[in-house]
């Protein structure tokens, strides 16, 4: 496996609010095959962005997919899943732009994530979603997050 420092930002970088609030920041350059036949971003890459964004940010709070995946230390597999998505598509991105992909936690319940997500360009949003992820066992029950978890994502 890579040594992690050597990428330090590949997985973007958590940011502090003046007010104290944290959230995550993803830098993602626009490709070809992000674009429609009209030289546009296709709405589905946005969602890829978004998840990208997602996980990055849960890394970086200390929650490791493969290890929740895995289980461990008496916890069964589990995973994220997407329960509920709300998108608003505002302004269009092309080809070779550099986006930010920003994270923000909306609410931490006992087994659920509600997330605020934005791709901008320049401070300019061009996408928005309101994203619904729930923490489920490989048998579906749902799972508590863990207080770790919860710390890293709420700062208490």
């Amino acid at each position: 496996m890579p040594d992690r420092q050597a990428w330090p930002d590949l997985a973007g970088r958590l940011v502090t609010d003046a007010d104290g609030a944290r959230h995550h920041l993803l830098p993602v350059r626009v490709y070809f095959e992000d674009t429609d036949f009209s030289g546009l971003v296709y709405h589905a890459s946005y969602l890829r962005w978004c998840e990208r964004g997602r996980s990055d940010y849960l890394r970086l709070v200390g929650n490791e997919h493969r290890a929740l995946i895995e289980g461990g230390d008496g916890a069964e597999p589990s995973a994220f899943v997407v329960r509920r998505m709300r998108l608003e598509y505002l302004k269009p991105a092309r080809i070779d732009e550099v986006l930010e992909v920003e994270t923000r936690v909306a609410e931490v319940k006992g087994a659920a994530l509600s997330l605020a997500q934005r791709v901008l360009r320049d401070g300019v949003v061009l996408f928005e979603a309101e994203v619904l992820v729930v923490l489920v066992s490989v048998s579906g029950k749902p799972q508590r997050l863990s207080q770790r978890l919860r710390a890293g994502l709420t700062g208490r």
